[in-house]
């Protein structure tokens, strides 16, 4: 089903990750390039993360076929995942970031289709790790399995490049947005003019930068994080010699000076940043802000650093509705994401 009108018109909006989902979607790891030499050792955390979720909400999982669904089941059933909790689907992918070329889902519970798809362009940040034209096609896959209405906006967005507080503001950074290997052919406002149409948000707040290693050229994702409609936590560093350091005390004057829609400032609440964990010589973008919102829980990733369990009581202390787990991440962020980056929500309606 392919539309052609936009869905802020039609008064849908894209619901915040806290709100209720009724599934997770995640696209199976098997892409060995994206975890050389070690991508069999990230299956029992990435396995644990999926039992979490099940607890809480349905998982569908992307698959390319019966081989990979087999594969799959067994490293979840040795975690000891509810699989009554998960459904696979013969949606074959070039690589495991949901995020980023799932589909964004958008609800308005007085339409027709209370539910849609937006489709947008995806290229694999800038083009970066071809081929990916099988994970640009996953959003409408899915709607034509669901027969929920496709909207199309033509331009290359991704789900970790935004963050929504589901009462009309959207964060995002000009390092990624900007970039200009994703959309050149568009200035600022007519990017923003696109998130309002098809995210269905009034008000687009801007970050300067990303995290050191990020290779994504800066989601938002790594580094903001809406918990609430008017509260957010903000990864800093505490070491002044660390690379990190300037860029986020950038983006941290920049959140201060932000108003939200009702005139209010936001409560920013602060989240260190690990030790820089270091791989083949290559910084990884390891951070506490890639957390994933499920209905019950707050999975975090950890790295075997003594900042784990810090990071982990300030997370908890802005969910009190959820409990807040971790989960090692030290061979998954080899991958260049963590559990954010793998999954996205599908909310309820």
């Amino acid at each position: 089903m392919k539309m052609n009108n936009i869905p802020a018109q039609l008064g849908y909006r894209f619901p915040a990750e806290f709100e209720a989902h009724v599934a997770t979607w995640l696209s199976w790891p098997h892409k060995e390039a994206s975890w050389p030499g070690k991508i069999d050792t990230i299956y029992p955390a990435y396995s644990q993360f999926v039992q979490y979720i099940a607890l809480s909400e349905k998982v569908r999982i992307n698959v390319a076929n019966d081989a990979m669904k087999l594969f799959a089941s067994n490293h979840l059933q040795q975690a000891g995942v509810n699989m009554e909790q998960v459904a696979f689907f013969m949606h074959p992918t070039n690589d495991a970031w949901c995020r980023d070329h799932g589909p964004a889902f958008l609800t308005n519970p007085n339409a027709v289709h209370k539910k849609i798809i937006v489709d947008w362009n995806y290229n694999a940040w800038g083009g970066k790790y071809p081929p990916f034209d099988m994970d640009d096609v996953i959003p409408t896959l899915i709607g034509q399995q669901f027969n929920l209405p496709v909207y199309h906006p033509g331009i290359v967005m991704e789900g970790g490049s935004v963050e929504l507080n589901g009462k009309g503001s959207l964060l995002t950074s000009t390092c990624c947005l900007l970039n200009e290997n994703r959309n050149p052919h568009l200035n600022q406002a007519q990017i923003e003019q696109y998130l309002r149409d098809y995210y269905g948000v009034e008000q687009i707040l801007w970050v300067d930068e990303g995290i050191v290693g990020d290779d994504t050229d800066g989601h938002i994702d790594d580094t903001i994080r809406f918990v609430n409609e008017d509260t957010v936590l903000t990864v800093v560093e505490t070491n002044q010699q660390d690379e990190n350091y300037d860029l986020l005390q950038s983006n941290l004057k920049q959140l201060k000076a932000m108003r939200l829609l009702n005139g209010k400032q936001l409560n920013i609440v602060e989240l260190p940043m690990p030790d820089a964990v270091v791989f083949d010589d290559q910084r990884l973008p390891a951070s506490y802000a890639n957390f994933y919102i499920s209905n019950q829980h707050v999975i975090v990733p950890t790295y075997r650093c003594k900042k784990d369990d810090p990071a982990l009581r300030i997370i908890q202390d802005c969910f009190t509705d959820r409990e807040v787990v971790g989960i090692d991440s030290t061979d998954i962020i080899w991958g260049l994401g963590s559990f954010h980056c793998l999954s996205q929500q599908e909310p309820e309606v």
